[in-house]
């Protein structure tokens, strides 16, 4: 039977401080499909209510 050390360092890393560092963290879940949709509503609407001010 083959035993093999537990690996808590990111192979990847070639520099030893990254190498130290753990392995970057993955969200579990990802955002909604419509985080964009949402934010282009916000955008458009703060600057219609800017340039409106101003003309107005």
């Amino acid at each position: 039977m083959m035993k093999r050390r537990l690996v808590l360092t990111n192979e990847a890393a070639r520099h030893p401080l990254r190498r130290s560092l753990p392995p970057p963290v993955t969200p579990a879940a990802p955002r909604g499909d419509d985080h964009d949709l949402k934010l282009f509503v916000l955008s458009f609407t703060a600057f219609f209510v800017c340039f409106y001010s101003f003309i107005g």
